[in-house]
């Protein structure tokens, strides 16, 4: 069905974070100050690893990729979500709420399969050094981003091609800080049962397997390193435990979602703020900044730039 002609819904309106004003301005205030310091941090980081000669390895490239997508991510909904919690009707369109689906699956997707070529990295890095050079190479580089977006655009489209024409006629109030596209479904007025079950398959499953593919390679990088060397695996098991800590920040709440997404749970929107707001604030933190070759580049381009000015 047309949703031009089939829909009078033309609009949605999003519940957010309701509650006192107190409590409204102390989530603006901290929500503010994260989506800064992560567009901050990640801008930061992207900058570094393109002016920077001591950071051009297949390492910090995915890195630097991985920045471009959080930042991206975070900026599709938290906006938003920021200048809602000053507004008494917080409305989206109908096409700004696809628009939002939209790339969120697809930086979300993109996302997915950019951590897996990073694990793959570490992996050749630690378990074969010695031919890492030449997996490496800029031809499988550009052929891993490609591939995540081509992935994060399947992902979304293969999704969205179904949600973008239901009829909306009914409720239109989604109980969450962004239009999450299992509640949007929900409130279509139609059976929509079938779409249910393959949003679950299509969501829910990518985020799992993808989830235990890097469980899975993080396990046989720490058993390699076990083998080779133990002084070095307590360095392993420190640096893999916080990236294990973002990855769960990540994956956690996608599966939880998409394991329930047709029930209604009340942690839904402190799930979706670990996903948007706080996940992508710490991918630099513990992927990047903690990493002392790129703070000391960071510390040489200041002082370039003092040089130069």
């Amino acid at each position: 069905m047309d949703l031009k002609n089939g829909s009078v819904v033309t609009e949605f309106i999003l519940l957010g974070f309701s509650g006192q004003w107190e409590l409204r301005i102390f989530f603006f205030v901290t929500f503010s100050l994260i989506y800064s310091a992560t567009v901050l941090g990640n801008v930061l980081i992207m900058v570094t690893v393109t002016f920077s000669s001591t950071l051009h390895s297949p390492m910090y490239f995915l890195l630097g990729n991985l920045s471009f997508l959080d930042m991206c991510l975070s900026t599709v909904t938290t906006p938003k979500m920021i200048t809602d919690l000053l507004s008494e009707h917080k409305i989206i369109s109908i096409w700004g709420c696809m628009t939002q689906m939209f790339f969120m699956h697809f930086f979300g997707g993109a996302e997915m399969t950019l951590l897996i070529a990073m694990a793959f990295d570490r992996y050749v890095a630690i378990c074969k050094p010695l031919h890492y050079r030449t997996i490496m190479s800029h031809r499988l580089l550009s052929g891993f981003m490609i591939l995540s977006w081509i992935i994060g655009f399947i992902h979304t489209m293969s999704q969205m091609v179904l949600t973008v024409n239901l009829p909306f006629c009914g409720p239109n109030v989604i109980d969450n800080i962004f239009c999450d596209l299992p509640l949007v479904i929900k409130l279509a007025c139609m059976e929509t049962y079938t779409l249910e079950l393959f949003v679950i398959a299509d969501s829910g499953l990518l985020s799992f397997i993808c989830f235990i593919l890097l469980l899975a390679s993080y396990i046989v990088i720490l058993i390699t390193v076990q083998q080779k060397s133990l002084g070095g695996l307590s360095k392993a098991l420190s640096t893999l435990s916080a990236h294990m800590i973002v990855v769960t920040l990540f994956f956690g709440p996608c599966i939880f979602i998409y394991a329930w997404p047709f029930n209604s749970f009340s942690g839904n929107k402190v799930l979706a703020v670990f996903y948007t707001v706080f996940t992508p604030l710490l991918n630099p933190i513990i992927y990047t900044l903690r990493n002392q070759k790129m703070k000391e580049a960071m510390r040489k381009l200041q002082f370039q730039n003092v040089i130069s000015t």
